[in-house]
């Protein structure tokens, strides 16, 4: 039987011997088992249902970054003994060799496994030749499997939207919005670039995730702008913004604490920035755009200000979801004497 032959170093966790080899990309449609376990039970299955619709994605990334694209191990079983052959006799370093038709269950990463069988077939024919980091364990039993699949997954800890705005390096609208932050001074010193929410004794008043979501919806129609474009556009916007929102420069000078603010009003939640990106897709087309900005001095943005119930506010908790975000664009619109769109006559009507 024809067998592969893959670089590997032998080691021990726990009580077993497994092996950490690089695998061919190649390799991977034809030992790696892609099980439907849809049918089954949970407690018979020994891994979660793969879930389709994040192949394309997970394909997309690898074939649009051909040259830099990264993954984490894969861990998978073998029921099959491979032969490990020590350089040397007694080395933990050697060759692996895999019979082909053999099955490799795997542990950890089957979506990873999903998106490179499909990024082999529409991506350039140099990705056969890419490696994969695999981790080889014995297989002993569906108990055990799924025991391993639960260990592998207990402590993942998914890093916060903040973060990876911060650290995504291939996000125009993040790379934009993160030179924006730095050249307007309310949101250098008052952004939480780390945690999707604030605490409650925070000294900040914005998040990164909730300005990155405004300016997803305020650079709608700008993709063709490069970077710096972009972000000049944003620092233009929401420095005027700032100039009308007196509040934000009261904690900026110290005049007010941030806590106090959040607890007071309404106007730094990511609700209101959302709506404030949408506005801005309505007046940067107009040239007066600045001047029309003045009105929001006048907005009562207190949370006991009866006007933004059912607007953004639901039993005294200030919501988020599309339905409240779409109505408070609105009301900022209107407040802002800006024609309203039928559909934002209707979700103000709703609201009242």
């Amino acid at each position: 039987m024809m067998q592969v032959h893959v670089p590997a170093m032998r080691g021990k966790m726990g009580s077993r011997t497994y092996y950490s080899c690089l695998m061919p990309l190649s390799a991977v449609p034809q030992f790696f088992k892609f099980t439907d376990w849809s049918g089954m039970l949970p407690e018979d299955r020994e891994q979660r249902v793969l879930v389709e619709k994040r192949v394309p994605e997970l394909a997309s990334y690898i074939t649009e970054n051909e040259n830099d694209y990264l993954f984490s191990s894969i861990t998978a079983s073998y029921k099959s003994e491979p032969q490990f052959d020590p350089f040397q006799p007694g080395a933990d370093i050697g060759v692996l060799k895999l019979q082909l038709g053999d099955e490799l269950i795997i542990n950890d990463g089957q979506h990873r496994c999903a998106g490179i069988v499909r990024a082999l077939k529409n991506g350039s024919p140099e990705l056969k030749n890419h490696t994969l980091s695999v981790l080889l364990f014995p297989w002993e039993s569906t108990d055990r499997v799924q025991q391993m699949f639960s260990d592998l997954n207990r402590f993942v800890q998914k890093t916060s939207k903040s973060l990876d705005i911060l650290y995504d390096k291939r996000d125009d609208v993040a790379a934009a919005t993160l030179m924006m932050i730095e050249r307007v001074p309310v949101f250098r010193e008052l952004t939480e670039k780390e945690k999707v929410s604030l605490e409650s004794k925070s000294t900040k008043l914005f998040t990164l995730a909730a300005l990155y979501d405004a300016n997803v919806e305020l650079l709608k129609g700008y993709d063709h702008h490069d970077i710096a474009t972009n972000a000049g556009l944003l620092v233009d916007y929401w420095t005027e913004i700032a100039k009308h929102m007196p509040d934000w420069g009261k904690v900026l000078k110290g005049q007010k604490l941030a806590v106090e603010l959040r607890q007071e009003k309404i106007s730094s939640h990511s609700t209101v920035l959302r709506a404030f990106g949408g506005l801005g897709v309505d007046l940067l087309a107009s040239e007066n755009w600045r001047s029309r900005l003045t009105p929001l001095e006048d907005i009562d943005w207190s949370k006991k200000n009866p006007e933004w119930e059912n607007i953004c506010i639901v039993a005294n908790s200030v919501v988020s979801n599309r339905q409240a975000r779409a109505a408070t664009k609105a009301f900022i619109k209107s407040k802002l004497g800006v024609e309203l769109s039928d559909s934002e006559k209707n979700s103000l009507n709703r609201a009242g």
